[in-house]
Protein backbone atom coordinates (compact mmCIF):
# COMPACT_ATOMS: atom_id res chain seq x y z
CA UNK A 1 0.00 0.00 0.00
CA UNK A 2 2.96 2.32 0.57
CA UNK A 3 3.53 2.65 -3.19
CA UNK A 4 -0.06 3.72 -3.75
CA UNK A 5 0.26 6.49 -1.16
CA UNK A 6 3.11 8.23 -2.94
CA UNK A 7 0.93 8.91 -5.97
CA UNK A 8 -1.32 11.31 -4.04
CA UNK A 9 -1.05 14.69 -2.35
CA UNK A 10 -1.42 14.63 1.45
CA UNK A 11 -5.14 15.39 1.62
CA UNK A 12 -6.00 13.00 -1.18
CA UNK A 13 -3.72 10.38 0.36
CA UNK A 14 -5.57 10.53 3.66
CA UNK A 15 -8.97 10.30 1.97
CA UNK A 16 -7.78 7.50 -0.29
CA UNK A 17 -6.26 5.47 2.54
CA UNK A 18 -9.41 5.82 4.64
CA UNK A 19 -11.43 4.75 1.60
CA UNK A 20 -9.24 1.64 1.25
CA UNK A 21 -9.61 0.68 4.90
CA UNK A 22 -13.38 1.11 4.78
CA UNK A 23 -13.50 -0.93 1.57
CA UNK A 24 -11.41 -3.66 3.23
CA UNK A 25 -13.85 -3.81 6.15
CA UNK A 26 -16.74 -4.28 3.70
CA UNK A 27 -14.88 -7.06 1.89
CA UNK A 28 -13.97 -8.94 5.07
CA UNK A 29 -17.38 -8.35 6.65
CA UNK A 30 -19.14 -9.82 3.61
CA UNK A 31 -16.84 -12.87 3.61
CA UNK A 32 -17.55 -13.53 7.28
CA UNK A 33 -21.31 -13.20 6.84
CA UNK A 34 -21.18 -15.70 3.95
CA UNK A 35 -19.10 -18.14 6.02
CA UNK A 36 -21.60 -17.82 8.87
CA UNK A 37 -24.54 -18.39 6.51
CA UNK A 38 -22.83 -21.40 4.96
CA UNK A 39 -22.15 -22.88 8.38
CA UNK A 40 -25.81 -22.43 9.27
CA UNK A 41 -26.83 -24.09 5.99
CA UNK A 42 -24.53 -27.10 6.44
CA UNK A 43 -24.51 -27.57 10.22
CA UNK A 44 -27.66 -25.71 11.35
CA UNK A 45 -25.49 -23.65 13.67
CA UNK A 46 -24.10 -20.10 13.63
CA UNK A 47 -20.58 -19.83 15.10
CA UNK A 48 -20.71 -16.00 14.97
CA UNK A 49 -22.99 -14.23 17.45
CA UNK A 50 -22.05 -10.67 16.45
CA UNK A 51 -19.76 -8.89 13.98
CA UNK A 52 -18.40 -5.48 14.94
CA UNK A 53 -16.35 -3.30 12.60
CA UNK A 54 -14.57 0.01 13.04
CA UNK A 55 -11.90 2.27 11.54
CA UNK A 56 -9.67 4.09 14.02
CA UNK A 57 -10.19 7.83 14.35
CA UNK A 58 -7.39 10.16 13.14
CA UNK A 59 -6.72 11.15 16.77
CA UNK A 60 -6.34 7.54 17.84
CA UNK A 61 -4.04 6.77 14.91
CA UNK A 62 -1.77 9.76 15.60
CA UNK A 63 -1.63 8.91 19.31
CA UNK A 64 -0.56 5.33 18.55
CA UNK A 65 2.10 6.37 16.02
CA UNK A 66 3.62 8.73 18.59
CA UNK A 67 3.48 6.05 21.28
CA UNK A 68 5.46 3.78 18.94
CA UNK A 69 8.03 6.56 18.53
CA UNK A 70 7.50 7.29 14.82
CA UNK A 71 6.98 10.55 13.00
CA UNK A 72 3.35 11.26 12.17
CA UNK A 73 2.89 10.56 8.47
CA UNK A 74 0.59 8.65 6.16
CA UNK A 75 3.40 6.26 5.24
CA UNK A 76 4.21 5.43 8.87
CA UNK A 77 0.52 5.04 9.63
CA UNK A 78 0.11 2.38 6.93
CA UNK A 79 3.40 0.68 7.70
CA UNK A 80 3.31 0.47 11.51
CA UNK A 81 -0.34 0.63 12.62
CA UNK A 82 -1.93 -2.73 11.90
CA UNK A 83 -5.34 -2.25 13.52
CA UNK A 84 -6.61 0.85 11.69
CA UNK A 85 -9.33 -1.35 10.17
CA UNK A 86 -10.67 -3.80 12.71
CA UNK A 87 -13.25 -6.57 12.76
CA UNK A 88 -14.37 -8.23 15.96
CA UNK A 89 -16.11 -11.60 15.87
CA UNK A 90 -18.05 -12.57 18.96
CA UNK A 91 -18.66 -16.31 19.44
CA UNK A 92 -20.49 -18.40 22.01
CA UNK A 93 -17.73 -20.93 22.69
CA UNK A 94 -13.94 -21.10 22.56
CA UNK A 95 -14.18 -23.98 20.08
CA UNK A 96 -15.90 -21.58 17.66
CA UNK A 97 -12.88 -19.27 17.77
CA UNK A 98 -10.45 -21.80 16.35
CA UNK A 99 -13.03 -23.11 13.89
CA UNK A 100 -13.54 -19.59 12.53
CA UNK A 101 -9.80 -18.89 12.44
CA UNK A 102 -9.30 -21.99 10.31
CA UNK A 103 -12.13 -21.00 7.98
CA UNK A 104 -10.70 -17.50 7.55
CA UNK A 105 -7.22 -18.88 6.92
CA UNK A 106 -8.60 -21.08 4.15
CA UNK A 107 -9.92 -18.12 2.15
CA UNK A 108 -7.75 -18.05 -0.98
CA UNK A 109 -7.94 -14.29 -1.48
CA UNK A 110 -7.07 -13.41 2.11
CA UNK A 111 -3.40 -13.43 3.07
CA UNK A 112 -2.76 -14.14 6.76
CA UNK A 113 0.13 -11.89 7.79
CA UNK A 114 0.34 -12.78 11.48
CA UNK A 115 -1.50 -14.53 14.31
CA UNK A 116 -1.47 -13.71 18.02
CA UNK A 117 -3.19 -16.27 20.22
CA UNK A 118 -3.93 -14.50 23.50
CA UNK A 119 -6.21 -17.37 24.52
CA UNK A 120 -3.43 -19.91 24.89
CA UNK A 121 -1.05 -17.12 25.93
CA UNK A 122 -3.07 -14.43 27.76
CA UNK A 123 -1.62 -10.97 28.38
CA UNK A 124 -0.42 -10.15 31.90
CA UNK A 125 -3.63 -8.18 32.45
CA UNK A 126 -5.70 -11.32 31.85
CA UNK A 127 -6.78 -10.26 28.35
CA UNK A 128 -7.81 -13.12 26.09
CA UNK A 129 -8.61 -12.99 22.38
CA UNK A 130 -7.44 -14.47 19.08
CA UNK A 131 -5.95 -11.91 16.69
CA UNK A 132 -5.40 -12.39 12.97
CA UNK A 133 -3.81 -9.75 10.75
CA UNK A 134 -4.89 -10.30 7.16
CA UNK A 135 -4.37 -8.50 3.86
CA UNK A 136 -7.36 -8.24 1.54
CA UNK A 137 -7.04 -7.14 -2.11
CA UNK A 138 -9.07 -4.04 -2.96
CA UNK A 139 -9.73 -3.82 -6.68
CA UNK A 140 -9.72 -0.22 -7.88
CA UNK A 141 -10.37 1.01 -11.42
CA UNK A 142 -6.66 1.05 -12.27
CA UNK A 143 -4.92 -1.02 -9.59
CA UNK A 144 -5.19 -3.60 -6.82
CA UNK A 145 -4.13 -2.57 -3.32
CA UNK A 146 -3.64 -5.10 -0.53
CA UNK A 147 -5.06 -3.54 2.63
CA UNK A 148 -4.52 -4.73 6.21
CA UNK A 149 -7.39 -5.67 8.50
CA UNK A 150 -7.08 -6.94 12.06
CA UNK A 151 -9.61 -9.64 12.99
CA UNK A 152 -10.23 -10.26 16.68
CA UNK A 153 -12.14 -13.40 17.63
CA UNK A 154 -13.40 -13.86 21.18
CA UNK A 155 -16.28 -15.30 23.19
CA UNK A 156 -19.12 -13.21 24.59
CA UNK A 157 -17.56 -13.51 28.05
CA UNK A 158 -14.10 -12.47 26.81
CA UNK A 159 -15.61 -9.49 25.02
CA UNK A 160 -17.52 -8.42 28.14
CA UNK A 161 -14.31 -8.49 30.19
CA UNK A 162 -12.23 -6.73 27.51
CA UNK A 163 -14.80 -3.95 27.09
CA UNK A 164 -14.86 -3.22 30.81
CA UNK A 165 -11.06 -3.40 31.07
CA UNK A 166 -10.73 -0.90 28.21
CA UNK A 167 -13.14 1.53 29.87
CA UNK A 168 -11.42 1.24 33.24
CA UNK A 169 -7.90 1.75 31.88
CA UNK A 170 -9.11 4.59 29.65
CA UNK A 171 -10.39 6.42 32.73
CA UNK A 172 -7.06 5.94 34.49
CA UNK A 173 -5.08 6.62 31.27
CA UNK A 174 -3.36 3.25 31.60
CA UNK A 175 -2.31 3.76 35.23
CA UNK A 176 -5.00 1.97 37.19
CA UNK A 177 -4.30 1.24 40.90
CA UNK A 178 -2.79 -2.16 41.66
CA UNK A 179 -5.87 -3.43 43.48
CA UNK A 180 -8.04 -2.73 40.41
CA UNK A 181 -5.58 -4.55 38.12
CA UNK A 182 -5.59 -7.47 40.56
CA UNK A 183 -9.39 -7.62 40.62
CA UNK A 184 -9.48 -7.48 36.82
CA UNK A 185 -7.10 -10.45 36.61
CA UNK A 186 -9.31 -12.37 39.02
CA UNK A 187 -12.35 -11.55 36.88
CA UNK A 188 -10.44 -12.74 33.80
CA UNK A 189 -9.94 -16.10 35.52
CA UNK A 190 -13.66 -16.25 36.30
CA UNK A 191 -14.39 -15.58 32.63
CA UNK A 192 -12.06 -18.42 31.60
CA UNK A 193 -13.77 -20.78 34.04
CA UNK A 194 -17.19 -19.71 32.74
CA UNK A 195 -16.12 -20.30 29.11
CA UNK A 196 -14.79 -23.76 29.99
CA UNK A 197 -17.98 -24.73 31.83
CA UNK A 198 -20.24 -23.43 29.07
CA UNK A 199 -18.25 -25.36 26.45
CA UNK A 200 -18.47 -28.53 28.54
CA UNK A 201 -22.21 -27.98 28.99
CA UNK A 202 -22.69 -27.44 25.25
CA UNK A 203 -20.82 -30.66 24.45
CA UNK A 204 -22.96 -32.54 26.99
CA UNK A 205 -26.16 -31.15 25.43
CA UNK A 206 -25.01 -32.15 21.92
CA UNK A 207 -24.18 -35.66 23.12
CA UNK A 208 -27.54 -35.96 24.88
CA UNK A 209 -29.42 -34.88 21.74
CA UNK A 210 -27.43 -37.29 19.57
CA UNK A 211 -28.25 -40.17 21.90
CA UNK A 212 -31.91 -39.16 21.91
CA UNK A 213 -32.00 -39.05 18.09
CA UNK A 214 -30.31 -42.44 17.91
CA UNK A 215 -32.81 -43.89 20.37
CA UNK A 216 -35.75 -42.48 18.40
CA UNK A 217 -34.31 -43.86 15.15
CA UNK A 218 -33.96 -47.31 16.70
CA UNK A 219 -37.52 -47.14 18.01
CA UNK A 220 -38.79 -46.17 14.55
CA UNK A 221 -37.14 -49.27 13.03
CA UNK A 222 -39.01 -51.62 15.34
Amino acid sequence: MENAIKNYEDVDSWKTIMFLYNAALKEVGTKLEILNDEFQHVHQYNPIEHIKTRVKTPESIVKKIRRYGYETSIENMVKYINDIAGVRLICSFTSDIYRLAEMIGNQSDLKVLSIKDYIKNPKASGYKSYHMLVAVPIFLSDSVVETKVEIQIRTIAMDFWASLEHKIYYKFEGNAPDYISKDLRECAQMVSTLDEKMLTLNEAIKKCLEEQEELEANEAKK
